[in-house]
């Protein structure tokens, strides 16, 4: 994800930094992690234009195990950058 893509991130929808595939997408996302309410037919059109079912499989997968292990990392007290904080990458 480009800078600029990420400073309009908030607003994928109306942005022309985000191709419809990648618009879709998000918004997949936005169901999965906010309101499954948005996952309607029409959203469920445009991410077949873009997306195969097994893409479409995985892309969910991803988004609920990741959202589900924030969640979990929560609940545990963990905040960001604690948790093998003082590890060196290069060994």
């Amino acid at each position: 994800m480009s800078e600029a893509q990420y400073d309009e991130l908030v607003d994928f929808v109306t942005s022309d930094k985000f191709t419809d595939r990648e618009k879709a997408a998000l918004t997949y996302t936005s169901a999965i992690m906010w309101n499954a309410e948005i996952a309607d037919d029409q959203l469920w059109g445009k991410l077949k234009q873009y997306f195969t079912l097994p893409e479409l499989v995985e892309l969910g997968f991803f988004v609920a195990l990741t959202l589900g292990q924030q969640r979990w990392i929560k609940t545990l007290g963990i905040r960001h950058g604690e948790v093998l904080a003082d590890t060196d990458i290069s060994s």
